[in-house]
């Protein structure tokens, strides 16, 4: 039997009606037996209700701590995405093993589930390079949706370096190679590969040591134990400002809005233009309209001029893509990075 929740409520409604403050008439005695049916039949109605219920949450999963660059792509956008969808958008950390357990999360999610991952390079490119079985092949079980942003690595040094130029650090390497330990905020993300490419050049062997995160990394760079970084440019520009630690020179093809003092690696007399980004992914178990619906949103949202003023607050470069800009972009970067990470021979 079918019971809508909405016809059982109406009669609970009308029933309270007839017996308000102003009524005289008592409503009609109810047996143990029809008291103990309407209960079952109002239960079944309210499970019913709930079941046949579309589940109007969208998910967005980050495989990174609450606070970090990944995280605050993921907030902003989302914030936006509630009022444009109508619908309740979460965040959610699922953090470990360097982005993969989200990965694996959100590959698993089933057709209906409304479901996306914010990820950046070392999830989507690297990973899938240097180690033999991660749980997910990023090209086989997701679907590109929406590039967000953008953003540059900085070669960052300890206030005891005594360099200030990127051509004086490869100086001050060739004669102390024994100090060529640069620290990374993840052992196999990309600042990994500009470090052994910065050693390359300098001629040395590189010691790359691997953090769990930037605030690790930054903590020991501010006390001495790691004479040199490499780290996004914007979580490391707030101590450079304050005159604690000096960026050399940062990896875009041009210097960066946000420091427009820090030379280029190019401009520095590094080859290299090395550039990181955060896109929105979606299980490849999504049907091709919805991920077309949130693609099409995320647009929006990265067009609006608040959105974009948020980006920017919190030093970080917006970026407007469509869902086959954002193939494009994948495709190309792939194939850019795909022989410097093979060729640097890593192995976790």
């Amino acid at each position: 039997m079918r019971v809508s929740a909405e016809r059982l409520h109406g009669t609970i409604d009308c029933a309270a009606s007839r017996v308000g403050p102003g009524a005289t008439e008592r409503p009609p005695e109810t047996s143990h037996e029809e008291r103990t049916l309407a209960a079952a039949l109002l239960a079944l109605a309210a499970a019913t209700a709930h079941a046949q219920a579309p589940d109007n949450t969208l998910r967005i999963v980050t495989g990174f701590a609450p606070g970090g660059a990944t995280d605050r792509v993921a907030r902003i956008v989302a914030e936006k995405l509630q009022a444009k969808l109508g619908m309740t958008v979460l965040v959610e950390n699922r953090t470990g093993a360097g982005g993969w357990l989200a990965a694996q999360q959100v590959k698993a999610a089933p057709p209906g589930q409304h479901m996306l991952m914010v990820a950046n390079p070392a999830v989507m490119v690297v990973a899938p390079l240097v180690f033999k079985d991660n749980g997910y092949d990023p090209e086989r079980d997701f679907v590109p949706v929406s590039h967000v942003n953008d953003y540059d690595f900085a070669v960052t040094v300890a206030g005891a370096v005594p360099v200030r130029e990127l051509s004086h650090l490869v100086a001050w390497l060739r004669a102390n190679p024994d100090q060529a330990n640069f620290g990374v905020p993840a052992t196999g993300s990309l600042p990994h590969f500009v470090a052994l490419m910065l050693a390359e050049r300098a001629g040395v062997k590189a010691q790359v040591v691997g953090y769990r995160g930037s605030a690790p990394l930054i903590t020991d760079l501010l006390g001495g134990q790691v004479p040199v970084s490499i780290d996004t440019l914007e979580t490391v520009l707030p101590q450079h400002e304050a005159g604690k630690v000096r960026i050399l020179a940062s990896s875009g093809a041009a210097r960066n809005v946000i420091s427009p003092k820090v030379p280029t690696f190019r401009e520095a007399g590094l080859p290299l233009v090395a550039t990181g980004w955060n896109a929105f992914f979606a299980p490849a178990t999504m049907p091709a309209a919805a991920v077309q619906r949130y693609a099409t949103a995320i647009t929006e949202v990265m067009k609006d001029a608040d959105t974009q003023r948020k980006f920017l607050a919190a030093q970080m470069s917006p970026v407007v893509s469509t869902q086959a800009q954002t193939a494009a972009m994948l495709k190309a970067y792939r194939a850019q990075w795909a022989p410097v990470v093979q060729k640097s021979g890593y192995q976790p």
